[in-house]
């Protein structure tokens, strides 16, 4: 599966360029929330016209800095729920933390972020850089302290970035994993495309059904 990720919302502006330009997503991955300076929070507005497209959406929560303490992790995970059930996103969806390359990152917060969403209906989801960072050791450390993190976590790779294609030229799905158990489903193998404000990404197509 070939998709997409904007912190812009989708307009139809923005699908036509995409459209034009690179070819026609399968998904596309948005956040929950607004992030000042940062991101444009979803709508159902722009839930509507994405699904009317046939396009499926995959939800990511970034209102958070630094992913550590399990307190905070459990903060964070709720308010992500919040959002998700605000939007009326339906269960079994994946919603994916935004965990970036400089973000500290323990393995408690990660176990929160699980434990949290195990009860609500949602799949917890990670976006975040299996090679570059504090994630890989804090993930899989997480696992040994607590084997449901393994089982329930679906994972969005950001590395490598061989740089953003078309849909009809993007690689093949090899994105780098923890050295670890992990389901790594999605790889964002592009960012910041030239010609639209958008990431590029190849999916596995177990995803799917944990896609909105």
């Amino acid at each position: 599966m070939w998709g997409v990720d904007s912190a812009a919302k989708v307009t139809e502006t923005l699908f036509t360029c995409v459209r034009q330009q690179y070819g026609f997503p399968q998904f596309w991955g948005r956040y929950v929330t607004t992030v000042p300076n940062v991101s444009d929070g979803l709508t159902q507005e722009e839930i509507a016209f994405i699904r009317g497209r046939g396009v499926k959406i995959a939800p990511i929560y970034n209102a958070f800095r630094e992913a550590t303490q399990y307190e905070r992790g459990k903060i964070a995970a709720r308010n992500a729920i919040f959002h998700a059930r605000r939007l009326r996103i339906p269960n079994n969806t994946a919603i994916f933390a935004n965990i970036e390359d400089e973000f500290q990152v323990d393995e408690a917060w990660i176990r929160a972020w699980v434990d949290t969403f195990y009860p609500s209906g949602y799949r917890p989801g990670m976006y975040a850089n299996p090679t570059i960072g504090a994630f890989r050791e804090a993930y899989c450390e997480a696992i040994k302290n607590d084997e449901r993190v393994a089982q329930q976590t679906i994972i969005w790779s950001s590395y490598p970035r061989s740089g953003t294609t078309s849909a009809a030229k993007a690689p093949t799905f090899r994105p780098h994993v923890p050295n670890c158990r992990a389901n790594v489903w999605i790889w964002q193998y592009g960012r910041d495309a030239d010609l639209c404000p958008i990431d590029t990404n190849v999916a596995n197509r177990k995803v799917s059904e944990y896609l909105y």
